[in-house]
Order: C-alpha cells, then sequence, then structure tokens
C-alpha cells in the first residue's frame, strides 16, 4: 500500500526511464555462454543480481575502482572475471574466459537509450496532476544534456547526480538535495528505481516509500512493492 497525501515522485535513470537496447546484463551472459559458460534461467538472474549488487557502491567495486584508478580496460577484464566467478565458472579459468568476455562486450556490444513512449506520458500527467517530479542517479558526471536529449526535462523539476552531491545510493545522504528543493518530507515521497541494491535499500534508509522497477523479475524475493513498467504508477496512485 502506498502512503497516504505523496507529493514528490523520484526516478531513478538507468534501467528505470533510461533503457539500454539490447540490455547490458542480459548480452553480458550470452556471451558467456557463448564461451562456454552453462545455460540456465537461475544462473541468468544470478548474473543479474550480482550485477546490480556490485554496482551499489559494494565493497568489491569500491576496491576495483581504487585498485584500477579509473574504468579503463584492466577494470573490465576484472569485472568480467568477478562476473564469471559469482555464476560459477565450471572449471573454467575465470580470469581467461573474463579476458574473452570483457573483449565481446567491448567489440560487440553497443547499444542505444531509448525512452519508452508510455513513460513521457506517464511523467506528464503526474506533473499535470501537481506533484513534484525528479530523477536522482548513481551516476559519475551530469546527465542534463542526456535527459534533454532523451524528452524527460521537460517534466523534471530538478535532476541531479551522485557525483554532484559527493555521495552514492543506497547512501541514505543523496537524497538531502531533494528535501531541499521539494520541502517535502521523506514520508511523502516515492522512489522508483530498478536496483534493490541502490534503489530499494537507499530510499528505505532515507525514509522514503521505495517501489522496484522490475521487468525481468532479477528479484523475485524482493520484499517491497514491485512494478514492471513506470506507466504502472499511474494505476496505483489513484
Amino acid at each position: 500500500m502506498l502512503p497516504q497525501h505523496t507529493e514528490t515522485i523520484i526516478f531513478d535513470l538507468d534501467g528505470t526511464l533510461r533503457h539500454s537496447i539490447p540490455n547490458a546484463d542480459e548480452t553480458m551472459y550470452g556471451f558467456a555462454v557463448e564461451l562456454g559458460l552453462s545455460n540456465n534461467p537461475g544462473c541468468r538472474r544470478a548474473g543479474a543480481q550480482w550485477a546490480h549488487y556490485y554496482w551499489a557502491q559494494s565493497a568489491e567495486l569500491l576496491e576495483d575502482v581504487k585498485k584500477y584508478d579509473r574504468l579503463n580496460g584492466t577494470f573490465w577484464k576484472n569485472y568480467a572475471r568477478r562476473y564469471i566467478e559469482a555464476l560459477g565458472s565450471n572449471g573454467l579459468d575465470a580470469a581467461e574466459l573474463g579476458s574473452e568476455l570483457a573483449q565481446r562486450m567491448d567489440t560487440e556490444f553497443s547499444p542505444r537509450s531509448v525512452v519508452h513512449p508510455e513513460d513521457i506520458e506517464t511523467l506528464k500527467i503526474l506533473r499535470d496532476e501537481g506533484y513534484h517530479i525528479g530523477l536522482i542517479s548513481n551516476r559519475t558526471s551530469p546527465c542534463h544534456e542526456e535527459c534533454e536529449e532523451l524528452g524527460l526535462m521537460p517534466y523534471l523539476d530538478f535532476a541531479y547526480v551522485a557525483a554532484e552531491v559527493n555521495t552514492w545510493k543506497p547512501d541514505p545522504a543523496i537524497f538531502e538535495r531533494a528535501f531541499e528543493i521539494t520541502r517535502s518530507q521523506p514520508e511523502h515521497m516515492l522512489y522508483i528505481g530498478d536496483n534493490y541494491f541502490a534503489d530499494i535499500v537507499g530510499a528505505r534508509r532515507a525514509g522514503i516509500f521505495p517501489i522496484l522497477v522490475d521487468p525481468r523479475d532479477v528479484f523475485p524475493q524482493a520484499e517491497c512493492v514491485k512494478i514492471s513498467a513506470v506507466s504502472d504508477l499511474l494505476a496505483m496512485l489513484r
């Protein structure tokens, strides 16, 4: 059940409003299978869960960023090795397979960014109904220009990324600027995101009601409200 008197609705960007076509998790898993990894639904889901965990300011991510200084080729080879190990390498050499997997992602994965038209319409309706609409992303560089190109900015009252406030989800401090901008109390806010470890945990820590967008059922056991698409919000709010 949603909280009463919702005033502000805040969205994550990547994987929530902006989507990569093809999907990075699906592509990476498909390449891993082609390189010899066993293929099964449980393994596919485990890979997607691990990726969400890793990018939610995990200890492993912080260690790797410090070790490799920047997200260069060596970083991505190590990331792919960790991914293979998380899936279970089936006796294969995780470092060797990871190097091949990183190479394929670098040369063959070329996604395009899309925002679903029905999600734009949802933002328009929410804005017209008087909600404050915001966006908070864990990105390390500003997103305004891309949000303009994707057609999102006309419907947003504010948008900022983690690097601009020097704190990353799931740290609840990332939401403090939103409190200041909207003058809404946390109990009158919703936060919508696709990463359980960053978005749901972070919003809860800040006292905000979280909703998980999970169209591929990556988190079947998630103890929170789940929707398949941003557009599902409209029925929930009425």
